[in-house]
């Protein structure tokens, strides 16, 4: 695995520290919709939302942006670590490295992010003139160590209890240090990080007589396959058990075979798996969408190159 997961923690309520809603709006999008498009823009995948406070507001503000729902139940007793560690358990055998941030730092380039995946190191901060910020870069073999940690000093308690040195990369990049509710600062340079998330975005669906195929479905297969349960999976993506059937079913009829096998009753209750037809068909619309995105993005910069 050498793709690189993103992390954002948006579970705390908005009194928290004088702290603002993710869903609040800097320029013409929120805050966590910004994050995430930042995210996208680095090729970061898969990208989990955790949510807490709002949480109903926040899936359905962000039901199409390909993101995966992990709630926090107890985020008004908890800590932001506490979010974090089940963003890092949910990722720690999905990806080689995750980028971490709360959704409380919400505006940097897709080129800081770039610069810290290609660091390849096993943690890594970026720093603006000697600040630390946001996000973080850390491997995933270090995650088994950072979520055993029951201190009360959060993510850096957790850091240094690894005894792992920590390193820092320079950046000019100030956005990484400015905080959500600095609302005058970031409106000086609003226009400078609204111009950086210029780029391409495609949209790849499969039709026969009508769409049956698309990102989305795509990331209702991923999560049966992560759950084995079709009702998990609607939990984790925003999605109505009566939806997700329907595409299931849709998405059958067109390619003349089950992709999910399904096991009722028994002890254990019912279970939902994708069939082998299924896991293949998954799999090569992956490597499908990846080589179109790879395609677009070169060709948009090669002709487009005052953006670059």
């Amino acid at each position: 695995m050498n793709n690189t997961g993103g992390i954002i923690v948006a579970a705390g309520q908005i009194n928290d520290n004088g702290g603002v809603s993710p869903l609040f709006q800097i320029g013409s999008i929120s805050i966590i919709k910004r994050i995430i498009l930042t995210f996208q823009q680095a090729k970061i995948s898969p990208i989990v939302v955790i949510t807490g406070y709002q949480s109903l507001e926040v899936e359905q503000h962000l039901a199409d942006y390909e993101v995966i729902f992990l709630k926090n139940e107890n985020y008004d007793s908890t800590e932001k670590f506490d979010s974090a560690k089940i963003g890092l358990n949910f990722l720690k055998d999905k990806c080689k490295q995750v980028i971490f941030t709360s959704a409380t730092i919400p505006m940097y380039t897709s080129n800081t992010l770039s610069k810290l995946i290609k660091t390849d190191k096993q943690l890594i901060v970026p720093s603006y003139k000697g600040r630390a910020g946001h996000p973080l870069l850390i491997n995933c073999n270090l995650i088994t160590k950072i979520v055993e940690y029951n201190g009360k000093e959060g993510m850096r308690g957790a850091i240094n209890s690894i005894g792992i040195i920590k390193e820092y990369l320079e950046v000019e990049d100030e956005g990484i240090i400015l905080e959500a509710d600095e609302i005058e600062k970031l409106d000086g340079v609003l226009q400078y990080y609204n111009d950086k998330l210029l780029h391409p975005f495609i949209r790849i669906s499969i039709e026969k007589e009508s769409l049956f195929f698309n990102s989305r479905a795509k990331l209702l297969l991923l999560l049966i396959q992560e759950t084995h349960s079709v009702k998990r999976a609607c939990k984790h993506m925003a999605l109505s058990y009566g939806k997700a059937w329907s595409m299931l079913n849709e998405m059958e009829k067109s390619l003349g075979y089950n992709v999910v096998e399904r096991r009722h009753g028994g002890k254990r209750g019912g279970k939902t798996n994708l069939t082998p037809e299924g896991e293949d068909f998954l799999t090569k619309y992956q490597r499908y969408e990846d080589d179109i995105r790879q395609y677009a993005s070169k060709h948009f910069y090669d002709i487009f190159e005052e953006v670059k």
